[in-house]
């Protein structure tokens, strides 16, 4: 991807010319007579322009598209999905621009036959331009990266990186050294008396390799210096730190390595060999993703209206057992360790909640709805809506807690696994009947479902929830 105003300029001008080129072929002469064969656009009079007219149309729908874009021009490296769903974005704002200026009967608006049929030829080109551009070949080498909290894993990694680093990204108060242990330099050659007086200026090196900043400076980074890949050194990767690091690669379309010593913690490729591994930032294939969040929309949708009638009737009926409030909110935990709040039917009294798992039918919290709601699983209905906005899927791990997250993090191995993919409304462990209170049972569905997930396995999940669910409303009603 070419970085700055070359960036720009090629964006900006991929998108005017494109833009020009599809309005001059639409209101040629064979589309045109092909759009008035349609049944719906045979109604639109096919009037295409010509002359000076043509021409203003052509200025002004290219202004207005290539204005509409602005927000895109600025160099930033994004996932292939990212940028399509952007693109896609910006053409209908440019779309509804254009449409408000034939509303006026503005001198040279855009036919009403000519705006419909641009659009689907826009949606097609423009996304495309940016998802080339940004994929661009280049003769430049591939560079990277790298971003820790610990100097000498630092130093021990940068002779295992096969591409040429630009340099690392490390927390100033890493490379400040107390003074007991100012002792000449250290295996990582540091030297770390000159280093503490060098932080001041910015500039440690560590192998050979130059400090670009502190952490905070990751997302700058990888744009300013067009990144390919970012490697972790981290002394604990069960930090914060290390997961919004693979937060700011996987939003800006970068790979992510880590030592095999930390793979446990991350999802990697079963056959990497060496001692930098890959990890799966983005396990999903391209196509299952749209297909899982085109599922994901249709099924929140249809859930959410088809259930008005049952959603009115709990509430009434909440309402009724003791008067408290309909909805339960829960702060929990999304991908890369990133939080959302979560809302539930509410099935229990407010008080007395614990971040220890334990079980809510012998703790006699559950008001009496509550048990009808929780052995229909009714009161997952609001979930629905976080299924709709992106922050839940309909199939992934259960999201937890977040009181409760850090307390199965600290009995389980490799808990962290489950990051790696969206919290869903089911999955494996909760077709059978697998809760908190059984971590290592639970991690184990978890785990499995993130090795095999594809579309046509959350198909089979979804069924067989449906079925569960079905049966459980039977044996209630019973």
């Amino acid at each position: 991807m070419n970085g700055g105003w070359r960036y720009r300029v090629s964006s900006a001008a991929g998108v005017a010319g494109l833009t020009a080129f599809a309005v001059t072929l639409v209101n040629s002469g064979p589309v045109q007579l092909l759009i008035t064969s349609l049944p719906v656009l045979g109604r639109l009079s096919a009037n295409p322009p010509a002359g000076a007219e043509a021409f203003f149309e052509v200025v002004i729908t290219t202004v207005i598209v290539t204005a509409a874009f602005l927000p895109l021009y600025k160099p930033r490296p994004r996932r292939v999905l990212d940028t399509i769903a952007l693109t896609q974005k910006r053409v209908m704002v440019a779309v509804f621009a254009l449409a408000t200026i034939g509303y006026f009967d503005y001198t040279y608006r855009l036919p009403r036959a000519t705006l419909i049929a641009v659009t689907p030829v826009l949606l097609v080109m423009l996304p495309a331009w940016f998802v080339w551009i940004r994929r661009r070949p280049s003769t430049d080498p591939e560079r990277a990266i790298i971003v820790g909290d610990d100097p000498k894993e630092i130093g021990r990694l940068a002779t295992d990186v096969s591409v040429p680093l630009l340099g690392y990204l490390c927390p100033t108060s890493a490379l400040v050294h107390t003074e007991d242990d100012r002792d000449g330099r250290d295996d990582t050659g540091i030297d770390e008396w000159s280093s503490t007086m060098a932080v001041a200026d910015g500039g440690v090196e560590i192998a050979g390799i130059q400090r670009l900043g502190g952490l905070s400076r990751i997302e700058d980074v990888l744009v300013e210096y067009d990144i390919d890949t970012v490697v972790l050194a981290f002394d604990r990767t069960d930090r914060a730190e290390f997961f919004g690091a693979l937060d700011a690669c996987y939003e800006h379309g970068v790979d992510a390595m880590v030592h095999r010593d930390h793979a446990d913690s991350v999802l990697t490729a079963e056959n990497d060999v060496g001692t930098l591994v890959n990890v799966q930032i983005e396990p999903w294939d391209v196509q299952d993703y749209v297909l899982k969040r085109g599922f994901d929309i249709a099924f929140s949708v249809i859930g959410l209206i088809g259930l008005v009638p049952v959603i009115a009737a709990i509430v009434v009926a909440i309402k009724l057992d003791d008067g408290g409030p309909i909805l339960y909110k829960q702060e929990r935990t999304a991908v890369f360790g990133e939080t959302f709040e979560v809302y539930k039917f509410r099935t229990m009294v407010p008080e007395g909640e614990s971040a220890i798992p334990v079980d809510d039918e012998e703790n006699g919290r559950i008001t009496h709805v509550g048990h009808v709601l929780r052995r229909t699983h009714l009161d997952e209905i609001p979930q629905l809506w976080s299924i709709l906005v992106g922050d839940m899927s309909v199939v992934g791990p259960r999201a937890v807690w977040t009181e409760e997250e850090s307390l199965l993090e600290a009995q389980t191995r490799s808990w962290q696994q489950r990051w790696f993919v969206k919290p869903g409304l089911t999955g494996l462990a909760q077709i059978h009947d697998v809760k908190s209170t059984n971590p290592q049972e639970k991690l184990r569905y978890d785990l499995q479902y993130v090795k095999r997930q594809s579309f046509e396995y959350d198909l089979k999940i979804v069924m067989r929830q449906i079925w569960k669910v079905g049966a459980d409303v039977v044996e209630t009603i019973r």
